[in-house]
């Protein structure tokens, strides 16, 4: 994580709390809501970063408070070299020629009274920008740019479907050339083929512009397609930071790992040699009221009594690589907990090893079970589940 000051995005300790009051005739402030709490992050210009997690862990509230849609209670948000946290929302307009946002359900993120030509052509006419040649030819150039005909300049939002509907609020988004674009899971509501055309044309525009995308989303395949970075959140914070690389193939945080082995396999003969998911057990704490010290301990295979007293801070173990964790795991060495068998192939050199999670109660019956039946009892007592793709897996690399 860097802070130079040519970073397109810098966020610093970013804090957004929502205040939580009693009711009655005089309602008062009893605690808050702890949506985003601490969180840093960094951007370049043409650079994507993944914001990953589980529902209810924060990404959108801090994706909108980098972008002052929601107001942060503290912390430093900087969009190319500015601080913006403290500015009002008529200083804040030229802010928004250099970040845009593109919205999760393209079909309520577009004014259903007005025509396509009308909802590209609001940000020229609230910036008071004429590109070359005029506002209707800049329209219709993003048109064609993001796969919109010119005859749909004149219809309106419900005529087309959601992945055209998206296409719109892309050439929107794009239409001041923003430095910085947050992307708020903007495939998740889409059919998977429509996935795919809509992160090649964000991919194809960075390229282009060179754009920076914020890429919020919780569906791991896709972050692993267009990030170049990838952020790990959970319950407000970020527990992780790695290139794309090294997140999917060398995870140090226990919840990562969780995460990875969440991802389903498309390949049946993979998926029926794989015994690796690890369950986290128990639901996402509330934001009001965390756990001390580690935030994600309660559901930790790793947790120790050091988790509950201290907080990890965020520190760089490797180039690059950042993790809050008090234990940080590779995948070839897991904690005790964790028993690590050969699988079996048709190909002996194809065979892997595979690692298994169990709790410690899980891990006590399965040895005391497996003393006098072998290896079949091991297997009974190893949680049986998904794991992840190709290249997104917890298999140590081969010999």
């Amino acid at each position: 994580m860097t802070n130079q000051t040519s970073d397109v995005l810098d966020v610093t300790d970013l804090r957004t709390y929502f205040p939580v009051r009693s009711r009655g005739l005089i309602p008062r402030t009893i605690g808050a809501v702890k949506a985003v709490d601490g969180v840093s992050l960094s951007l370049d210009a043409g650079e994507t970063l993944g914001l990953v997690g589980e529902s209810g862990s924060g990404k959108t509230t801090a994706a909108r408070s980098i972008l002052m849609l929601v107001r942060p209670t503290g912390g430093s948000v900087k969009i190319d070299g500015e601080e913006i946290t403290d500015l009002s929302a008529r200083k804040l307009m030229p802010i928004r020629r250099k970040a845009q946002m593109i919205f999760q359900d393209p079909y309520n993120a577009l004014n259903p009274r007005h025509t396509v030509g009308a909802i590209i052509t609001a940000p020229f006419k609230v910036q008071k920008v004429v590109p070359p040649g005029g506002v209707k030819k800049g329209v219709l150039e993003l048109m064609e740019r993001v796969g919109l005909n010119p005859e749909h300049y004149n219809r309106y939002p419900n005529e087309f479907s959601g992945g055209q509907r998206q296409r719109i609020g892309i050439a929107r988004a794009i239409a001041l050339r923003p430095k910085l674009i947050v992307c708020d899971e903007p495939v998740s509501a889409l059919d998977v083929s429509i996935q795919a055309q809509i992160l090649n044309l964000l991919r194809d525009l960075q390229k282009e512009f060179g754009i920076a995308y914020l890429f919020v989303a919780h569906d791991l395949a896709v972050v692993r397609q267009i990030s170049h970075r990838v952020a790990v959140m959970y319950l407000g914070k970020i527990m992780e930071t790695a290139p794309r690389e090294l997140i999917y193939s060398r995870p140090l945080h226990p919840y990562t790992h969780s995460l990875l082995s969440a991802v389903p396999v498309p390949d049946p003969k993979r998926q029926a040699h794989r015994k690796s998911r690890i369950v986290l057990h128990g639901d996402l704490p509330s934001p009001i009221d965390p756990p001390s010290g580690c935030v994600f301990r309660t559901r930790c295979f790793q947790a120790q009594e050091r988790c509950a007293v201290e907080v990890p801070p965020l520190v760089e173990l490797a180039p690059g690589h950042h993790v809050a964790c008090h234990f940080p795991i590779a995948v070839e060495d897991l904690p005790a907990r964790a028993e690590v068998q050969a699988l079996t192939a048709d190909d002996p050199q194809e065979a892997t090893p595979d690692v298994q999670i169990v709790s410690r109660e899980e891990a006590a019956d399965g040895a005391a079970g497996a003393a006098g039946k072998g290896r079949g009892a091991q297997e009974e007592a190893l949680d049986e589940g998904g794991a992840a793709e190709e290249g997104v897996s917890l298999n140590k690399p081969r010999a």
